[in-house]
This record gives structure tokens, C-alpha cells and sequence, in this order.
């Protein structure tokens, strides 16, 4: 990923640069801008369009609700692994070749994923989901992986600007996911919606071979893993840790809850999902602006944010205890507001990360971006693997309502600790509080996304 790129590249700009108009982009650096984008939209649109139906498909195959939970966990586990692995041996085999080939393993998985409908019940079905999925992870590992490198050799002197622009088309496959796989699965059947997005990865294999150029990066020798001796920097990794959990717990659960508990159909499903990501992506640029203008807000905003999330998810069920009846139009509210506050509290973690990092030494540049990034993305994950298994194991031996109450415990344990911190830490020397402005102001454009 961004490790790899040449940190003095980003370093090539002046300040008076910055306030000028920007110029407009290349050709090439506009193929390359729509080739990421389809990129990003395309990888969260597959993960995201099974939530509706493939549950409970899987259920008609025999699957049992802890299966499904780690066939979805699955997808995240070898995002994690192939994430590190490709990151480290990206110069050897090359960003073009990678992306490439991690598009086009990913197609051919796509549609054979949509076959699996044809596979017998039983083991023999729930053995190649966990195939076909985990190669189809790898695949997008590889194409994420070397996305970002592409992305921030070709545009060195506004990397973050033109990554968190991308994230944009992430939110809308995030988005469009649900309600559309939800559709076209009512419509057609279950093979239909992995073949349309089969062809459309297998489309953009030759797109990207003509467009894209070949490109030469030198390895990093920093390790990220230092970034992890800051208790700060920790307990963030664990605030996205405890998000990503819940939204994975959702991706495997929330659909089979909605047609057990009030008889919905997987189209109904798909909109319902729509409430939770559609307030996310409303959220994201708003908290981003409000962050970047006021980043002392930056801490806060993730406390307040977690706690909200934590709320949304007690009262999701809701969790049995406050005895208060199933009803929809709850679960529908309680989806938009924990859309809203993982807008709250995931947009900050990033800069907040990359602020601690720089306030420990660590060397400005693209080189700490990647870091920040490799483990943000990493951890990311980890949560969308547990999420999943430990959500669906707790609902098949309890229920939907006290896994969601568990789950909102974690992002409430996260959040406390995290104010905990930030209270034990708030007095500060003025020249700290000075270096640490400065600091900001110097790296503003970095994190204005």
C-alpha cells in the first residue's frame, strides 16, 4: 500500500501551491481516478449485496447461523492476511499485475459464487462457499492493495484528497449493495445479481490493462506495528475494531431477524439496510468538515459518536430486559442512528491516529500515512471477521436481541475508555499544545477528507 510510495514525493509542493486553483487533471490521471473508483464501489458492493438473500439461502442449503456468520467472517479473515502479505511483496510482483489479476480472480469468483445455488445441500455446499469466498477475498486484497500505491504514484501531491474522494464510491456500493442484490434476487433468482457483477469485474480487467501505467516503488523498511506500543493509538484500534464488528454482525443477522420478526421480503430487507449506510455517507462529509475545521473536537466526536452506536444497538432488539416490544419502525430509526454515529465516530480515527503518530516521532510523509493505513484497514477487518462469528454464534444459542445488546456493549466499552483517557490526558504544556498546531496546520491538507 502507501508504504511503498516515495514519501519525498509528497513533500514537492509549497505552500503557495496550495492555495492556488488546482489544476485540472491529466487524462491519464482522469482514467486512473474513474479505474480506482470502480474499484472501491465495486469491492464494497460485493460484500455488501449478500446481506438481503444469501443468509437465507444458506439457511434452505442447511447452513446454520453460525455457519453463515463465518462464511462471512471468512471474506474479512483473508482480507486481513492478504492485505499483509500483498502489501509486503507488492514491488516484487508489481501494483499493475496485482490489481489486474486480483480484478479478474474476483470476477471469476463472482459468478461462481451465483452457481452455488445448483451445489446440493450440506457440507458439500457450505465447503465451497468458504472457497469461493475466501478466494475472492484474496482477489480484492490484491486489487486494494495496489489501488493505493497506483493512486498515490500518480497523484503525489494530493494523495488523501483523491483516497478520501474515493471513499465516496465505497459508501455508494455500500449503499446500492443491499437494495439492489435485495431487487434483483426478488426479480430474477439468486444467480442473476452475481452474474451482472461478474461481468462488470470482468469488463473492467481489460479497461484497466490499457489504461493503467507500470510503475516502480521502493519497499519500506518501517514496520507499523510500533504504532501499536501508544495506548492511545490502541484504544482507537479497538473503537474500530468494535464498529466494524457491528456492522459484519448486522451483514450476517439483521436480514433473517427482519423476515423471522415481521414476515419481510428480501427486497423490503435490502431498503431497510438502506437506512443504516445511507445516514453514514450523509454523516462522513459533514463530521469530516466539522473535525478538520475544530480537530480538538477530533476525541470527542469518537466518544460521543461510540456512545450514540452503543444506544442505536441496545435498542435495535430491543435488548430484553427493558421489555419493549419488537416493533419496525424502531429497528428502522435505531439503523439510522448508528448509520449516523459510525459517521461520528470512523471519521475521526484516522486523523486522530496519524496526529498521535506524528506527536511520537514518527516521520511525516506518505510512509506514516501508509502505516496508518495498513493498520487501520488491518484491524478494520478483524472486525469483520468477529463480527459475524461471535454475532451469529450468540444468536443462534440466545437470540438477535441479546447479540445486538453485546454488541453494543463492546462499542460502549470502547467509548468509555477512551474518554477515560482522554480526561487523564487532557493537561498539557503550552509549548506541546503549540507543537501540536502547529503540527496540524502544517498537515491539514492531508486529512481534509
Amino acid at each position: 500500500m502507501d508504504p511503498h510510495v516515495d514519501p519525498q514525493q509528497a513533500d514537492d509542493s509549497t505552500p503557495a501551491e496550495t492555495t492556488d486553483p488546482p489544476r485540472r487533471m491529466t487524462r491519464q490521471q482522469t482514467l486512473t481516478l474513474i479505474s480506482m473508483a470502480s474499484v472501491n464501489f465495486s469491492s464494497m458492493i460485493c460484500y455488501s449485496i449478500l446481506g438481503p438473500f444469501f443468509p437465507y439461502e444458506a439457511e434452505k442449503k442447511g447452513a446454520s447461523q453460525t455457519v453463515i456468520g463465518l462464511i462471512f467472517g471468512c471474506y474479512a479473515l483473508c482480507n486481513v492476511i492478504g492485505s499483509m502479505v500483498f502489501g509486503r511483496y507488492i514491488v516484487q510482483i508489481g501494483a499493475k499485475f496485482m490489481l489486474v489479476t486480483g480484478l479478474f480472480v474476483s470476477s471469476g469468483c463472482t459468478i461462481l459464487f451465483g452457481l452455488l445455488d445448483r451445489v446440493p445441500a450440506g457440507s458439500a455446499f457450505i465447503t465451497l462457499c468458504f472457497v469461493v469466498r475466501s478466494i475472492d477475498a484474496l482477489g480484492f486484497a490484491a486489487a486494494m492493495t495496489s489501488s493505493y500505491t497506483l493512486t498515490a504514484k500518480i497523484f503525489p501531491n494530493n494523495v488523501a484528497t483523491v483516497l478520501g474522494s474515493l471513499e465516496i464510491f465505497a459508501g455508494l456500493g455500500l449503499i446500492m449493495g443491499p437494495p439492489v442484490g435485495g431487487w434483483v434476487y426478488q426479480s430474477f433468482g439468486y444467480e442473476v445479481p452475481f452474474m451482472l457483477l461478474g461481468c462488470f469485474l470482468l469488463i473492467m480487467v481489460p479497461f484497466n490493462i490499457y489504461i493503467l501505467p507500470s510503475i516502480d516503488a521502493d519497499p519500506s523498511k518501517d514496520s507499523f506495528f510500533r504504532l501499536l506500543t501508544h495506548v492511545k493509538i490502541v484504544l482507537i484500534c479497538y473503537v474500530i475494531f468494535t464498529l466494524s464488528a457491528g456492522l459484519g454482525f448486522l451483514d450476517a443477522t439483521l436480514s433473517l431477524y427482519a423476515i423471522e420478526t415481521f414476515g419481510l421480503s428480501t427486497s423490503y430487507v435490502g431498503l431497510i439496510m438502506l437506512g443504516l449506510s445511507l445516514p453514514y455517507c450523509l454523516a462522513s462529509p459533514l463530521i469530516g468538515c466539522v473535525t478538520d475545521k475544530y480537530p480538538a473536537t477530533r476525541g470527542w466526536f469518537i466518544v460521543i459518536g461510540g456512545t450514540a452506536t452503543a444506544v442505536g444497538f441496545f435498542l435495535l432488539g430491543p435488548i430484553p430486559i427493558l421489555h419493549i416490544p419488537s416493533q419496525l419502525w424502531l429497528l428502522v430509526v435505531m439503523l439510522g442512528v448508528i448509520g449516523f454515529s459510525l459517521g461520528m465516530t470512523a471519521i475521526p480515527t484516522f486523523p486522530e491516529i496519524i496526529t498521535c503518530a506524528y506527536d511520537h516521532g514518527f516521520e511525516e510523509g506518505l510512509s506514516t500515512l501508509g502505516m496508518v493505513s495498513g493498520l487501520s484497514e488491518a484491524v478494520w477487518f478483524m472486525g469483520m471477521f468477529y463480527g459475524p462469528v461471535v454475532g451469529g454464534l450468540i444468536t443462534q444459542h440466545l437470540s438477535f436481541k441479546w447479540a445486538a445488546a453485546i454488541q453494543g456493549g463492546l462499542v460502549l466499552l470502547a467509548a468509555f475508555c477512551l474518554a477515560v483517557y482522554f480526561l487523564c490526558q487532557r493537561p498539557q504544556p503550552q509549548s506541546v499544545r503549540e507543537d501540536r498546531n502547529r503540527e496540524t496546520d502544517e498537515r491539514t491538507p492531508l486529512l481534509n477528507e
